[in-house]
This record gives C-alpha cells, structure tokens and sequence, in this order.
C-alpha cells in the first residue's frame, strides 16, 4: 500500500535508508483470531511503523480497528483485542514518514459492497493507481483516502461479475504494479499476488487454520507451520470448504523483488526456499571475492549490514567485530532540530565502539547506499574514533533507479550512483575506498552460477538496472511525476 502522496514528502525529507511500505497477515476460522493477527503483525513490525489496523468478522458483522504508531502499543488485550469478535481476522501494518499521517489511509480498508462486506490489505504500490482513480471520478466514485488500495475496492464494487471472488479477479485484471492482498469478506478469507510476484506472500497452518502472511517469521511467531509460498500470479480462496487455488493470469516467469533478501525481510525468514540470513552473508562472501582489501577488521553498519559483514569477514579472513553499536531505543528526535541537533542525530543512533576501532584498518559493510548522507557521516565517525583506514563495501549494486512498487525511494536526481562516478562517491563519503557488489555478483550469491540473465532476468533488480518489469503507466509522459499537484488539497 502506499500513499499517492507519500513518496513525494518522503523525497524531501531527505531520508537515507530504503523503506518497505507495510507487511499483512491473515487467520481464517481460529477462535483467538484477531490475537494471533495482532502476534503476526507484531513479527512484521520491522515493514511499517507508521500505523496498524485490524479488521475481524464474527459471522454476522465486521469489526474494525484502526490506530497510528507501532502494533504493541494499540493492540494489547486490554483495549482493543477484545473488540475484534469472531473467528477470522487479517491486519496490517504501514510505513512510518514524518509527513501528516491520516488515520483514513490506514489499513485495511473496509466497504459495505452488494455481495457484503470487503475488507483488504495491500502490500506494495499500483504504477495505474493515478490513472485508474481519475477514470472512476470521472465516472462519480468517491474516495475516502489517499491510498491506492481503494482504487481495488473501488474497482471490485463497480465490476458487472456476480461473484465476489469474479469481481476481485475483474480489478485485478485491471491494475499494474506490485501487489500482495489478504481480504476477508463474509464467507472467505482471500490472498492474491501480482503476475510476477514482486511482493512477497506465504500460506501457513495452525492447527487446521490457515494464515497468509508477508513473510515466515510472521507464521513462527505464532507457532503456524509453513504451507508454502502464494505463486506468483496465484489467489487463494479459503473457506469452510478448504482451499482452493485461482490461477487467472497467463503464466510468467517470476521476478520476486531482489530487495527482500537485501534489506527489507527480516534475517530469519525463508523466501522462495531461500533464507534471508544466507543469502545476506552470501552477499558479503562474493563482495570479499571482488573487493578484497588489507585490513584489520571488519564491522557491520548495524544492524542490516551484519550479515553480509560476517560473510565478508568469513571469506576474507579478518576479524569481525561490532566497531558500531547501534542504539534501538532512539523512536522519534525529541530535540528541536537545531544545527546542535543534525550534529548530534547520527550518534543518537550509531556511537563508535572504540576499542575495536582505534587504530584499526577498518572494512565498513552496509546494505545499501541511497542519497549517501549517513555514509558520510559514519566515515567521519569511525575517524574520529581513531581508526587509521576506513574502506566502505556496500554489499549490493549501486541504486540508480527509482522503485515504484512499493519501495520508498528519492527521485533519480537524489540516488548518489546516478549522479556520482564511483570515484566521486568515495570522496563524498570520505572513505579511502569504496566498492559495490556488482550485479553478477549478487545473481552469483543467489545461486545463478552465471550471474544476471539479461534476457530473462530472474529478479526485480530495476532499481539497479532500470529493467521496470511492468508498465509505469502514471508516470508516462510525465518525469516529475507530479502526485502531489492532484491530490495536494486531499493530503
């Protein structure tokens, strides 16, 4: 799910990490339903911290929950759990941005439609959302958010086809993008995932009750056994009748999003068969084959670059330490942003451990390098914890493309490698060298012997390559994408 309008505040917020927009779950026919739905988005926190919402049904009515800010500090037994009556529940949970946050916009949304109630949640971002929207106007619908997933509920009420499941498969014959759904109407719990699979979705069991969740981790918090994962392309139907699997769409190769096993899936997860933990130290492995450098230590950018730090260092054979330790209690800044305050804001979250530092050669690992702004600043700090040599590995390829499926990226004039020679990156960071993992390489430590398959790529890489694996419609004649200029007296 994103915001039409979110991308663009978070472009001149001038944040310098990649954000994953939201994570779903869902439990059919379980008596503690919306509990376990509250435990599973809880797993899935790390995907949106901006607001959380579940909606349940206790076979005559739905009962909604909606509230901004993390998934502990709304869904507790005491306030609100026991107002979501019923047997089948599905959540979700939202990106966080510093831009104003609108309770309306946050999942999963719900209508009264003529075959009853719909209720979705959507992980990812619809590149025909803008175009869609403005047909439906034009044609009388009404909006209540900002958010593309009522574009699909939009379209599921205004389809001619009788069934619910023949309306939903009708939308998505209409849409473009990146998708995964969990909805829950009156008599089924439903997951769909886009012809390519770009968004992750996996099908689970607990004791006979079927879950649908964004990643496994969700499934182990609640002692679900992994079924398998949705199909690319795949919807699955779960009533009392079982489950039944939809396969709509012509058959594709899929291209699952390369970035899951980059940044965005939490470390314990198993995607596609393969685990995010490996693949991650994998990374780091290859990137130590094609940068080698002489050092005397090795320390992750915490906490995402660890894996791929103990990978560099294993196959390097140079000690591993944590030369920076990361605070997790820092929640929002708490001081006015004043000069002092951007001087202090990097330490309020990363402070040199000096002792494994201080006259060291050492080797940083960070995930990814997006405007570059917290790289500079890391390089400074390692100096003035007195290591002698700071080298920067970065351990995928550099970003020179925007992502528009779901991924909260700058504007392309924004991403450091497309402005920047490799050359002047390292000088703007201040590192005294800096590598990427190439492309081959991240292929390679994915378990493609012969690296990138041009003509059949096996990942959605674009954001490296600029190979979109979809159309873009509402970005067609239009560089500046301006979102912001339709929906401005919305936001």
């Amino acid at each position: 799910m994103t915001s039409l309008i979110q991308s663009l505040h978070s472009d001149r917020q001038g944040g310098d990490k990649l954000h994953e927009e939201c994570g779903i779950f869902g439990v059919y026919n379980h008596p503690d339903a919306a509990a376990l739905t509250a435990l599973g988005l809880h797993a899935l926190q790390h995907r949106g911290q901006e607001a959380a919402g579940i909606v349940s049904f206790d076979g005559e009515k739905f009962q909604s929950e909606r509230r901004l800010g993390l998934v502990s500090d709304n869904f507790t037994k005491a306030s609100v759990i026991d107002r979501l009556e019923g047997t089948s529940a599905i959540g979700h949970v939202r990106y966080s941005t510093t831009g104003e946050t609108a309770l309306r916009n946050v999942q999963p949304l719900f209508a009264d439609l003529a075959g009853g109630g719909f209720a979705c949640a959507h992980n990812g971002n619809l590149t025909n959302a803008l175009t869609l929207r403005n047909e439906l106007v034009q044609q009388g619908a009404i909006f209540q958010s900002t958010s593309d997933t009522e574009t699909i509920l939009q379209l599921v009420a205004r389809s001619k086809r009788g069934r619910t499941i023949d309306r939903l498969i009708d939308a998505l014959f209409q849409i473009q993008g990146a998708y995964s759904l969990v909805v829950l109407t009156n008599k089924k719990m439903i997951g769909a995932r886009d012809p390519l699979g770009i968004r992750p979705l996996v099908l689970g069991d607990l004791d006979g009750s079927p879950v649908l969740a964004s990643e496994t981790c969700a499934l182990d918090i609640i002692g679900a056994q992994f079924v398998r994962d949705v199909e690319n392309g795949e919807i699955i139907v779960i009533n009392e009748g079982g489950i039944e699997s939809i396969k709509p769409f012509p058959q594709m190769k899929p291209r699952p999003c390369i970035f899951e096993y980059i940044y965005f899936s939490r470390p314990d997860s198993i995607l596609l068969g393969k685990s995010v933990y490996n693949c991650r130290k994998s990374f780091g492995a290859t990137l130590a084959k094609e940068s080698y450098v002489e050092a005397d230590v090795v320390t992750p950018v915490p906490d995402s670059g660890v894996p791929a730090a103990i990978g560099f260092a294993e196959h390097a054979n140079i000690p591993f330490e944590m030369g920076i330790i990361r605070n997790h209690y820092v929640g929002r800044t708490f001081i006015e942003p004043t000069q002092l305050g951007r001087q202090l804001g990097v330490k309020r979250k990363h402070n040199p451990n000096k002792a494994h530092v201080t006259g060291k050669r050492v080797v940083l690992i960070d995930d990814s390098i997006v405007r570059g702004t917290t790289s500079v600043k890391i390089v400074q700090m390692m100096r003035e914890a007195g290591a002698t040599e700071v080298h920067m590995r970065i351990a995928c390829p550099p970003i020179t493309h925007p992502d528009f499926y779901g991924i909260d990226t700058p504007t392309q004039d924004q991403l450091l490698a497309a402005t920047h020679t490799m050359e002047e990156m390292k000088e703007y960071i201040g590192a005294d060298s800096l590598a990427f993992l190439s492309i081959d390489g991240m292929y390679r430590a994915m378990g493609y012997e012969e690296g990138r398959n041009n003509d059949l790529p096996q990942y959605t890489d674009h954001c490296f390559t600029g190979d979109y694996p979809t159309s873009l419609t509402d970005r067609e004649g239009d560089e500046d994408f301006r979102q912001l200029s339709l929906l401005q007296e919305q936001g």
